[in-house]
């Protein structure tokens, strides 16, 4: 079964392009008109990539990847931000949206479909693991271990933000956060703070 790319854009000419080019490389398409749109596919076809311009009525790209990154089925979704704007101020806000990749336009179709590959080939590599190396029902039941304040570090983990983020929500330094950090991927078995969030999001950790 062919690998669903959702595909967001107000420019007809654009969104039919890379539509076409995708399609033509095997991938099945749906596509939006605008970030509101495109949030609605989201939730209904389950897509296993977005691409998705920035400047766009109703709901711009920067938006809707934070909602998109709100959803915890979706927070591990690749995502790939198109748009002419270059300066790096605006680079920097679609990473700290939630992007993996941000690429300017104009860009050649093949420079897409190669950061495509690369993004679904990584993500499937991680769903593999993800489905195969989880800890036993043993390391499960060490969830109910869980201290109210390493409940609350995960939570703000599975969110996105960093050690100094978290910090300054919960009045802790960066240092001592990292220890929380540290104790919930020993409790979980887990190697590293993707797996972490993964693993809470599949045994329902978090909200």
């Amino acid at each position: 079964m062919p690998l669903t790319i959702l595909v967001v854009d107000d420019d007809v000419g654009t969104r039919l392009s890379i539509s076409d080019y995708l399609e033509l490389s095997g991938y099945s398409v749906i596509t939006a008109n605008d970030g509101q749109e495109a949030l609605a596919m989201v939730e209904e076809f389950h897509p296993d990539l977005m691409v998705t311009d920035i400047v766009m009525p109703r709901m711009n790209g920067y938006e809707l990847v934070r909602q998109v990154r709100q959803k915890p089925r979706f927070r591990l979704l690749p995502v790939i931000l198109l748009t002419a704007r270059t300066r790096t101020q605006e680079r920097i806000l679609g990473y700290q949206s939630g992007c993996d990749l941000y690429l300017p336009k104009p860009f050649e179709l093949e420079e897409l479909g190669a950061a495509i590959r690369n993004l679904l080939a990584r993500s499937q590599l991680i769903q593999s693991a993800y489905n195969t190396s989880y800890p036993s029902t043993a390391t499960v039941e060490l969830i109910s271990e869980l201290t109210p304040r390493e409940q609350e570090v995960l939570e703000l983990l599975t969110h996105g933000f960093s050690n100094a983020e978290m910090g300054q929500k919960l009045h802790l330094s960066p240092r001592t956060v990292e220890k929380y950090v540290s104790s919930l991927l020993r409790k979980t078995a887990t190697n590293n703070r993707a797996e972490l969030v993964r693993f809470a999001i599949k045994h329902g950790l978090v909200e």
